[in-house]
């Protein structure tokens, strides 16, 4: 999709709207997406990528960085330092702050009203499942992506399927994350594969047992990875994959392999 853009043929609508971050893409390459719209020529384009950015979670930044996945381009927009602020002498703003102005934000007030929310921000807080749902659907891209690190476990649970796959991914890097919420995310059939392969590739994580066994049972992890990991499950587990009819073919063979290879030793 990177190169759809970078041979111009998208439209400056959606152009727009991947420069929200609201496009189907792996992380990583949205993440190349909206740092190369941040020189788009169109003013509103490249400021809304340029507030996208910048209202990713520190800890989503930091995990995204950490994972040796990302392009030379999109490091070094993360490790430059910040804009200087507006000149009193000129009275004219610098040119990052003049495409800020342009950006179809919503008010500081509003963004800071909705994060602040007790009802996505307290775990005692006590709200139905479809409030929480009706109020997190008035939100807007970047109030998701700070609810996404900062909401209480409930909101984590929601956002953790949602379409976009770096508010899911924002879940996965918030510091309030617990392990057996990762469980549970490792069981669900309906998040992302990239939810998945996040979890599979977090050392500390895959320490878990249980977070193993979830995942080698849920017929959305890539194949690669089930594969890897069913070497790690006890004898129990391996009879009962063998036989588990809601697993790619692949992967029950596999088991059935290692259960018989066990058994005549």
């Amino acid at each position: 999709m990177l190169e759809f853009f970078r041979r111009g043929q998208a439209a400056r609508d959606v152009r727009l709207m991947a420069a929200q971050g609201v496009v189907q893409a792996p992380v990583t390459e949205l993440l190349e997406i909206l740092v190369f719209l941040t020189k788009d020529a169109d003013d509103e384009v490249r400021a809304t990528a340029a507030a996208t950015l910048r209202d990713l979670p520190d800890e989503a930044v930091r995990a995204f960085l950490a994972s040796g996945a990302l392009s030379a381009d999109v490091r070094q927009y993360f490790d430059r330092p910040p804009a200087p602020a507006s000149s009193p002498a000129s009275g004219e703003p610098p040119p990052a702050a003049a495409d800020d102005a342009a950006a179809p934000a919503a008010p500081a007030a509003s963004l800071d009203d909705d994060v602040d929310d007790p009802d996505l921000l307290s775990d005692e807080a006590e709200i139905e499942r479809d409030g929480i749902v009706q109020k997190l659907a008035k939100m807007n891209f970047a109030q998701k992506l700070k609810a996404a690190s900062k909401g209480t476990r409930e909101v984590r649970a929601i956002l953790v399927r949602d379409p976009s796959k770096m508010i899911a991914m924002a879940v996965l890097t918030s510091p309030k994350l617990t392990e057996p919420e990762v469980e549970a995310f490792a069981r669900m059939g309906n998040v992302a594969e990239d939810v998945l392969r996040y979890i599979g590739a977090n050392r500390v994580w895959m320490k878990n047992y249980g977070i193993v066994l979830a995942l080698t049972k849920n017929a959305k992890t890539p194949l690669g990875l089930s594969l890897n990991i069913m070497n790690r499950l006890n004898d129990r587990d391996l009879q009962g994959l063998s036989t588990d009819r809601n697993v790619p073919e692949p992967l029950r063979i596999a088991a059935r392999k290692k259960v018989v290879s066990s058994v005549s030793r």
